[in-house]
């Protein structure tokens, strides 16, 4: 007999997922469950005790910093991400980001609410030209290399480091790869943010790593809000302008601490910071299309999974499943 799947959080009306997934889907937490289907839900060892044949768990999201890897291990648990339902919009609003650091239209809306006289002479001296302006990509994975591939339609010139990527991306991407993270800091005008949370991630956008950056560029976060070490070093880079705007879509903690100076700044449009900052409530994923798209793809996937077809997008696989493949 075919078990269940199950959605754990969020999603109050599946339409879509019953639409894909039919008579096995279940709004009961049974034992019967064998497919978990997570948005925000931490899979921790004492939550998947409470569903004995669950064999594979599907984010909805590119992200599985919640899943307990190593209860999953123990389980015989595959974990699944959904990585490619948001890749346009993501790379859009970091392109969107990396205009707004270039062409100062933020810093210029909020200035020009104290001009009372020389209205079309009050501009930023210090502004280039697109072609004059470097982005350093850090991560060319999906949405790194169309961000890269949109900036240079723009006229950018372009850069990436990325120890991970085989060698040829360069050329295919006419753009400059740069061996070492500090070649591209030291070269970049804009640092566009593209790598995943992991071990060697977390936490480096530290103060080390804004100051080997160029005094006066610009930074850009749509990947993980983990990377950046706290808010204290993007207050600091900013206020000394060395940071001259910063633009995050994701924050080390969301929503982000009322109490921290650097949000209250914000909130408060205080001169120093106004138009310079720009948070964005993690949102860079949503279009009308990706959300269906992200519902289909990762109800798709859990059908894989418990037809005993291969699921894709696999994250996790246990010794204990050695019969799937990464993909």
């Amino acid at each position: 007999m075919t078990g269940n799947i199950y959605i754990t959080d969020r999603i109050t009306n599946p339409t879509i997922e019953s639409e894909v997934i039919g008579e096995y889907l279940t709004t009961d937490p049974t034992n019967n469950v064998e497919v978990l289907l997570v948005w925000h839900q931490e899979i921790t060892e004492a939550y998947l005790a409470n569903f004995p044949k669950v064999h594979t768990v599907i984010r909805y999201g590119v992200g599985y910093d919640k899943i307990d890897l190593q209860a999953c291990s123990k389980r015989g648990v595959i974990v699944c991400n959904n990585p490619d339902y948001c890749t346009e919009e993501v790379s859009d609003t970091a392109l969107t980001f990396i205009l707004n650091c270039s062409r100062e239209i933020t810093r210029y809306d909020y200035k020009s609410k104290g001009y009372v006289s020389g209205w079309q002479e009050n501009v930023k001296k210090d502004i280039k030209r697109n072609k004059e302006t470097t982005v350093g990509f850090i991560g060319l994975g999906r949405i790194g290399s169309l961000t890269l591939k949109k900036a240079k339609y723009l006229g950018y010139d372009t850069c990436f480091y990325d120890p991970y990527i085989t060698p040829g991306y360069a050329k295919i991407f006419d753009t400059n790869r740069l061996d070492t993270l500090d070649d591209l800091l030291m070269s970049s005008d804009i640092v566009s943010l593209h790598c995943p949370s992991n071990q060697n991630t977390i936490g480096m956008i530290d103060d080390s790593f804004i100051n080997r950056m160029k005094k006066g560029s610009s930074l850009v976060n749509t990947a993980r809000g983990n990377l950046l070490k706290d808010l204290s070093v993007i207050e600091k880079g900013l206020k000394s302008e060395h940071l001259n705007m910063v633009c995050l879509d994701v924050l080390p903690q969301e929503p982000p601490v009322e109490d921290h100076s650097l949000i209250r700044a914000w909130k408060n449009n205080e001169e120093w910071v106004s138009g310079r900052l720009i948070i964005n409530p993690h949102a860079s994923y949503h279009s009308i299309q990706s959300e269906s798209e992200q519902r289909y793809k990762a109800a798709e996937n859990a059908l894989f999974a418990l037809l005993d077809k291969k699921p894709k997008y696999i994250v996790h696989q246990p010794l204990s499943r050695s019969e799937y493949e990464l993909v």
